[in-house]
């Protein structure tokens, strides 16, 4: 499966550099009898259908030349959107402020799941301000620990 995505992701990203897109993340998944090559890409300001229609396109016309899937599926580009996959050390810097879930490899106080505001990233550790009953706590996660991490949507 990882060979599928790395293959993908160096047909992919000289067409997302050329639209001035980034690559979120890509999945190759079967869901009951059929292969789903999914891919996630965004930009500052959001992507729109016809951005993930151009990709579609032009990363369509590649596989097809390179044809490293030896099934049939069905290719899918997309925003990541609202609750955003946070994997490169980038994501997690440009998060910076925002709300965030994440869990984490083995517990740290305790806990494996985190919800909060993301205020600190120094590449080794991540610095989550989490809310207990009625006071704030900042968690240190270290970042080698983190099994996964999403921006989270907070309804008030």
């Amino acid at each position: 499966m990882s060979k599928v995505t790395e293959q993908v992701e160096q047909l992919v990203t000289p067409i997302l550099s050329d639209l001035q897109l980034e690559l979120v993340d890509i999945e190759y998944v079967k869901e009951g009898k059929d292969w789903f090559l999914r891919v996630f890409i965004d930009k500052d300001s959001g992507v729109d259908i016809e951005e993930c229609g151009t990709v579609s396109e032009r990363l369509s016309e590649k596989l097809d030349e390179v044809d490293p899937i030896p099934y049939n599926y069905f290719l899918e580009v997309s925003s990541p959107g609202a609750e955003r996959p946070l994997k490169k050390e980038q994501d997690f810097e440009k998060a910076v402020g925002k709300n965030v879930f994440i869990k984490t490899y083995e517990p740290i106080d305790g806990k494996k799941t985190f919800e909060g505001v993301l205020s600190g990233f120094d590449g080794k550790f991540v610095t989550v301000d989490v809310k207990i009953k009625t006071r704030k706590k900042s968690i240190e996660i270290p970042y080698d620990k983190i099994a996964n991490a999403r921006l989270a949507v907070v309804f008030s």
